[in-house]
């Protein structure tokens, strides 16, 4: 008889990889999350923080990577300064990308720093450089893209944490904690995602 398939989301916390071992023994998963069998569908560096999906479901895990699906990505990113329309336009419109067109972000100037548990390793803090969040939405998956598109229109990224994949939402779940996923919230990913184009993109 086929096992039962587990799906579960991770709070990430900060300076943890987003895999199960590592040959120079950093933090990884596999220090939460004592569960058999399960992988993360995506990544989610080190430096960042919040949600991610760990599946035992194959399918599952393929259909949250594939960009084709277009699941839309949630994340608050703390920047250098304050940016002007102009550059969250751009932001909006797509970033150029080692000659690609990022796809139309979703972006929004938060009008205060979000209520967020604090990180272990402080962000750096230069009194005569100002900071804001942005709430970004994206649905694609390119490597650090959130860091290279906010680098891009001259704003880096001080800190960066992700709060919803597709309709699964970080919520109350705290740094390190984990919590399974119902059937319908599994169901739910299915069909909070769009048919798209076939370009092969690397998630993040």
């Amino acid at each position: 008889m086929k096992p039962k398939s587990r799906t579960v989301a991770f709070n990430k916390p900060y300076g943890v990889l987003p895999c199960f071992t590592d040959a120079k023994g950093r933090p990884t998963l596999a220090e939460f999350v004592k569960i058999p069998g399960v992988y993360a569908a995506g990544r989610l560096d080190a430096d960042s923080e919040g949600l991610m999906v760990l599946t035992s479901d194959g399918s599952l895990a393929h259909h949250i990577t594939d960009p084709r699906h277009k699941l839309p990505k949630v994340y608050l990113v703390q920047v250098e300064r304050i940016p002007s329309e102009e550059a969250l336009a751009q932001l909006r419109q797509g970033i150029l990308l080692n000659g690609k067109r990022t796809r139309p972000a979703e972006v929004h100037l938060l009008p205060a720093a979000p209520e967020l548990p604090d990180r272990p390793v402080p962000i750096r803090f230069r009194k005569s450089v100002p900071t804001t969040w942005l709430e970004i939405t994206l649905r694609e998956g390119l490597n650090r893209q959130v860091r290279r598109m906010t680098a891009a229109v001259g704003h880096p990224a001080l800190r960066l944490i992700r709060i919803a994949i597709g309709p699964i939402g970080l919520g109350g779940l705290q740094p390190g904690h984990w919590r399974e996923l119902t059937k319908r919230e599994i169901e739910e990913i299915y069909r909070n995602s769009q048919d798209g184009d076939s370009d092969q993109r690397s998630d993040s």
